[in-house]
């Protein structure tokens, strides 16, 4: 019997993970079997079974796919020489996730990956690392810059990063909802706020020439 490549046991992989995505999106978790997910992935169900053990299972990939994609943007970000403009990154990549239609699944699920993690261990321990690491990224910058000056040193890292993801999620919630939001004006709030409140002259001196190359924009 041949075997499966390697290329085509990650293309079944993905297209049960596509699946899922859409039956937990429009059903729910509890919902959804996972006869619902082999319908509507075409694949057999010993072949589900043969890439994930549970619906569980299902539910952590999925996770862990949108947490390899933050990684992502979280390396871009830290990838900027300057820390302010890191910073801009990261505001203006995680934007385009909040307006990309393509993500409007993922964040249905996301949003009840939240209410999941109080009942479930297994998911919490993942959506908990999973923000973890994106507030450590917003912490680094802030704290590279206030290395080099552009930061005030006595604002608290965590606390910042804390605050902006909270509102990063807050933003994912109403767009759930189907909330119509203006979001160039949030994300000029939210860059109001980091330029009055968290910069030195210095770094509100970056901030401006970072913005004039960037497609975020504060008026």
């Amino acid at each position: 019997m041949p075997k499966i490549s390697e290329a085509r046991k990650e293309t079944r992989r993905q297209q049960i993970l596509d699946a899922a995505l859409i039956c937990f999106s429009r059903d729910g978790f509890h919902t959804t079997t996972t006869a619902d997910i082999v319908r509507e992935s075409g694949v057999s169900q010993g072949t589900l079974y043969l890439y994930f053990a549970t619906k569980e299972d299902i539910v952590v990939a999925l996770a862990d796919e949108r947490h390899q994609g933050e990684a992502m943007i979280n390396a871009l970000a830290q990838g900027e020489q300057d820390p302010i403009r890191g910073l801009l990154a990261l505001i203006e990549l995680y934007g385009e996730g909040l307006t990309d239609p393509r993500h409007i699944d993922m964040r249905r699920v996301g949003i009840q990956g939240w209410g999941e993690a109080l009942r479930n261990e297994r998911i919490r321990t993942s959506a908990v690392e999973g923000l973890a690491t994106v507030r450590a990224a917003i912490a680094r910058l802030i704290e590279r810059g206030q290395h080099t000056g552009q930061i005030r040193v006595e604002i608290d890292a965590i606390a910042v990063s804390r605050t902006l993801v909270a509102t990063f999620q807050g933003l994912v919630l109403q767009i759930a909802w189907g909330e119509v939001l203006d979001l160039r004006a949030c994300g000029q709030v939210v860059l109001g706020l980091i330029r009055d409140s968290l910069l030195t002259p210095e770094g509100r001196a970056s901030f401006e020439a970072a913005l004039a190359t960037s497609p975020v924009h504060a008026d």
